[in-house]
């Protein structure tokens, strides 16, 4: 399993900055890049707080992607 986000998508849509977004959910710049970009798995809580900020349900922005079991 591996986790899906549209984070990037959605920031973009509300015309934030990763900066912007990592003072309005307590993080820095660079654990939004890093969570956009796969690297980072956020907590329940960071996640939530995302979403949050972002207006979304957390389903919208984050995802399991289920790749086919042999």
């Amino acid at each position: 399993m591996e986790l899906f986000n549209q984070l990037k998508i959605h920031r973009a849509i509300h015309n934030l900055t990763q900066a912007e977004l990592a003072i309005k959910v307590g993080v820095s710049r660079k654990t939004i890049n890093t969570v956009e970009n796969g690297i980072f798995v956020p907590s329940t809580v960071l996640a939530l707080k995302i979403a949050e900020v972002l207006n979304v349900p957390v389903e919208s922005i984050f995802s399991l992607k289920i790749g086919r079991l042999s």
